[in-house]
């Protein structure tokens, strides 16, 4: 009998009261902070932990986490809702029916499709961290794996997986890497030829893993395209409409700080031109966009609980306990060993902080001075968090972004843990072997 997990929305409201009940039972602690003058971040000081008054979260306060965490992550929820809207309607113009119609029917090589789309995505997320964004997309990639004679689980690997990948192992993802090197004071780009050789090669090992597994997902025969009618020159201009956003958010993300806000501010325009261009006028069009917009709601709200879990851990003061309480063992550890132990660490503390850009700040100015305490160099602390940080992302259950693509793409999150946890385990000897080399 298999198990069957509950509801997103239920499995993120029982870890805000988990989160909750941890703040009575672990012992209150914190770092000194120092403020870093050039990102205007709060960073950890190495060493100087040390328990605090307790802060233990009652029932009405773990209550009220839910609605400051959505404020909290107001950003990602606009554009998950706004990228989304603007998909939904690009949808309802049917052009995108017409075009993955047209794609599935002239694919001959559905093998090759998964592999120039993992590439896509894998480009995309070492690029700017790509996740959030996926939910919009999800359910198009699904449609595009039925018709290619697979399954759902093979559009998450794809999406998904292949970002998580590559956000992961990106040697100039702002977000992890990059602000990893940053918080552990080592160049922007540390060793490039060990980062960019060890990108590929985890690339490499996923889509692997992930055409080895798509024979295995629930195969079929491949659909017929989903529309009778071919595609368009019209269809083709409303693609690239939706298209074109990215790249100037991809540009601004690692020249001029762009974040979530821009995003949306270049889908909001999007969306009224893809409807301006179909042929409706602005009041059908805002009609239409809010109507493909509803849609997205209850993706977006995961994405505001998953953040109550930390607002609790931080108000309960007890969020810098789990990462003291991890990181001290490895003091009396030998040194190649302790960095391959930090792997592990990082991946169990994306569960209580699932932001990748967060957990950076919080552990990397503890973890660089324990590797100089421990005879090893800070390329392979920071490897260490790629690997363990980066590829939880497409694991953690405190994830919103993660189950709302599963919700959308209905696959039960055990289901999809039993695709991918193999899949990453393999990944990670990427990790493991990029530690070794970096020394």
């Amino acid at each position: 009998m298999r198990l069957r997990l509950p509801h997103p929305l239920v499995l993120l409201l029982a870890g805000v009261g988990v989160a909750a009940l941890l703040t009575w039972i672990l012992p209150a602690g914190a770092y000194d902070r120092r403020t870093d003058a050039a990102s205007g971040r709060e960073l950890v000081v190495a060493g100087t932990y040390h328990q605090v008054e307790a802060a233990p979260i009652g029932v009405m306060d773990a209550l009220l986490a839910v609605p400051k965490g959505i404020v909290a992550g107001a950003d990602i929820i606009l554009v998950i809702i706004l990228v989304g809207g603007t998909f939904g309607l690009l949808d309802a113009t049917g052009a995108l029916g017409r075009l993955v119609g047209t794609l599935v029917g002239r694919t001959r090589r559905p093998k090759l499709a998964v592999i120039v789309l993992s590439l896509i995505f894998a480009t995309l997320g070492a690029l700017e961290n790509m996740q959030e964004e996926l939910v919009a997309l999800i359910a198009v990639l699904v449609v595009l794996s039925r018709g290619l004679g697979f399954g759902a689980i093979t559009a998450v690997a794809i999406s998904v997986g292949a970002c998580a990948v590559g956000s992961a192992f990106g040697p100039t993802n702002p977000f992890q890497t990059g602000i990893a090197l940053r918080f552990a004071e080592m160049p922007p780009l540390s060793q490039p030829v060990l980062r960019f050789g060890l990108l590929v090669a985890a690339v490499t090992v996923w889509i692997t893993w992930t055409l080895f597994m798509a024979s295995r997902d629930d195969v079929r025969p491949a659909m017929p395209p989903p529309a009778t009618e071919p595609a368009t020159k019209r269809d083709l201009v409303l693609l690239a409409m939706v298209l074109v956003p990215f790249i100037p958010y991809v540009i601004g993300v690692i020249k001029y700080d762009y974040g979530f806000n821009e995003l949306s501010a270049f889908f909001l325009v999007s969306g009224f031109a893809i409807g301006l261009v179909s042929g409706r006028d602005f009041s059908q069009t805002a009609i239409d966009f809010l109507k493909a917009m509803e849609t997205m709601l209850a993706a977006a709200l995961f994405v505001g609980v998953a953040r109550a879990i930390s607002v609790v851990l931080t108000d309960g003061r007890v969020i810098d306990t789990i990462v003291h309480g991890l990181a001290s063992p490895l003091e009396n550890i030998p040194g190649a060993a302790a960095a391959i132990l930090m792997i592990p660490i990082q991946a169990l503390l994306h569960i209580p902080v699932p932001s990748v850009s967060g957990q950076a700040v919080l552990t990397m100015p503890i973890m660089a001075p324990l590797a100089d305490l421990l005879g090893i160099s800070r390329d392979a602390a920071v490897i260490a968090y790629q690997t363990g940080g980066g590829l939880m992302d497409m694991l953690t259950p405190t994830s919103g972004a993660l189950l709302a693509i599963l919700l959308t793409a209905k696959v039960d999150y055990g289901r999809w843990l039993r695709f991918a946890v193999p899949g990453a385990l393999l990944v990670a000897l990427v990790g493991v072997a990029g530690i070794v080399l970096a020394g």
